[in-house]
Parts: C-alpha cells; structure tokens; sequence
C-alpha cells in the first residue's frame, strides 16, 4: 500500500474515532434537569441578572423564592411573574443578605411556603472601582461581606435542604472579573476569584450527590451594578476615575433578560462553567493564551476603545 493511501486511512479512522468519541460523550452526558414543579431561591433578583434568570425559570415553570434589599421592584417582579399562565408559587422576601440572623429566618420563611428548594442561585452582589491603596478597609470589607461572606453563608445554610433532594443545583454568579483581574478592580476580582475557587472546590467535595455546581462568568451585561458602583471615597473628586467609569459603561451591552435564559439554560444542562458573553469568552481566551500578558493587551485595547468613544 502507498504512503498516501496509509496517511489518507489513517485520517479516516481518526475522523471516525473522533466521531465516536463524540458519540459516547453525548450518549454518557446527564439528562437535563427538568425545572417545572421545583423551587429556586434567587438572591438580587429585583433587577439586572436576577431579574432575568427569575424571568427564564418561570417560563420553565419554576417555583421562586426571589430574595432582595429593596422591597419595591422585588413586589414588581412577583406580581408580573403571577401574572403569567402558570400557576406558580412565588414568594418574596426582603433581606440584607449580610444579615446572617435574617438569611435563617428568610430560609425558614421560604421553607414555609414552598417546603423544598431544588436549586440555589447565589446572585446578589455589588462593585467598588478604586485601586488598592485608595479603597479603605472599611470599604473593602463592605464588598466582600456581600460578594462572598454572604454566599458562604447561604450555601451553608440551605445545601442540606439541596441535599435532601432528588435533583438539585447551586448556581454562582462570579464575573468576568472572576477570570481576569484588571487594575482598579481589586476589591472586585478579590471577591469574584473567591466565589470562583468555593464553588470549584464545592463541585468537588459534592459529587456523587443530588447537587450540581455551575458558575456563572457574565461578561458585559446592561445592568445597575456597574452604572450604581460607588468609587472609593478616595476618588470621590478623581476627573480620570469618573471618566474611566463612564467610558467602562459602554461596554456594557447584552440584555439582562437574556444573560438570564443562557444562565438558565446552562444549568438546566448542569454545565459546570457558563461564560455569558462574546467578549467573556474571548477574554478568557486571551488570558489562558497569556496569564501574564494580558492586562497590557486589555489596556491597550480599553484606551483605543475609550478614545474612540469619546471622540
């Protein structure tokens, strides 16, 4: 036989291996979780990301405990979401999720009504700009009480409740700023990491149990957390701070609505990690290529971005 005919037989097999190999993934992956009927607890779902992952669970006709600060647009939200076809059971509870006092009554609240909870998505969150040495703190401890003490917490407190389920998933609002760490967003990235590095080593300790692990990687999405960040009181007067912050906001630009139903979809799939976002993935594209290079390349790009906004 010809050394071309041996090269041209050995792609084909290559070709139907990898066939195969494809085959036997799919054939070997989980069945979707089906949403219908079951419980989830969402944490900032008043507006931006919760708002909308509230919204893609409903369609599915998911039961919701939707958990937030502010009591106005979270009572909005459940009466738009009663108003749909299904008859859902839908709950609202008012917490500051710091409040470790208030996260167990609000979890033996939603126990009350719904009696189970299926899945729990850890989404609330705030941001800080400033760099290190101008965020004091005070200000530093703020954000990670919210970004991360808080998660802890409410994992703790309602995994045995996932647990003792059939089919259950905790679901981890990380950030873009959980894969790559720009200056000026330390506090930020601080916490994001940490939700990331819990959730993976969580992933671990729980399988074989009823209890999957997603975290989520939004990129820029259109939502007030960014536009209602408070700068560090250091940088309260900074002209460079406020324009920077200003140019920042035009990079937000996908619809919360729909980060919601790829979020919810993602988990339906029991995805382990969901990038929301085109310029999520090429980011994190671009830090696996260069872990050390990238924030030249990000500044330079941002700057030209900027630049050319503003113009």
């Amino acid at each position: 036989m010809s050394a071309s005919r041996k090269l041209a037989g050995l792609g084909l097999a290559t070709v139907a291996l990898s066939g195969a190999t494809l085959a036997l993934r799919r054939a070997l992956a989980p069945l979707p979780m089906a949403l219908a009927g079951r419980t989830a607890v969402i944490t900032g779902a008043a507006s931006g990301i919760g708002r909308g992952i509230a919204r893609a669970l409903a369609r599915q006709g998911c039961n919701l405990a939707l958990v937030d600060r502010n009591a106005g647009p979270l009572e909005a939200l459940a009466g738009e979401l009663r108003g749909g076809p299904d008859r859902l059971r839908i709950s609202t509870h008012v917490v500051d999720v710091t409040d470790a006092a208030a996260n167990v009554a609000m979890r033996d609240a939603v126990v009350a009504v719904h009696h189970e909870v299926d899945l729990l998505f850890n989404n609330a969150g705030v941001a800080l700009g400033g760099d290190f040495a101008r965020v004091s703190a005070a200000e530093f401890d703020w954000l990670l009480g919210i970004n991360l003490d808080a998660v802890v917490d409410l994992t703790r407190l309602f995994l045995p409740l996932l647990r003792a389920g059939d089919d259950s998933a905790l679901v981890f609002t990380s950030s873009l700023f959980g894969l790559i760490a720009p200056p000026g967003q330390v506090a930020y990235s601080t916490s994001k990491f940490a939700v990331r590095g819990f959730a993976t080593a969580l992933r671990g300790e729980l399988a074989g149990t009823p209890v999957s692990v997603t975290v989520v990687h939004p990129g820029g999405v259109k939502t007030a957390i960014a536009r209602d960040a408070p700068l560090a009181a250091a940088l309260k007067d900074d002209p460079r701070a406020a324009r920077e912050r200003a140019a920042t906001e035009k990079f937000l630009r996908m619809d919360p609505d729909l980060a919601g139903r790829i979020i919810v979809d993602a988990v339906r799939k029991r995805r382990h990690r969901v990038l929301v976002g085109l310029d999520a993935k090429l980011l994190s594209a671009l830090e696996r290529a260069s872990p050390v290079g990238y924030p030249t390349v990000m500044r330079a790009v941002f700057e030209r971005a900027s630049a050319r906004k503003t113009s």
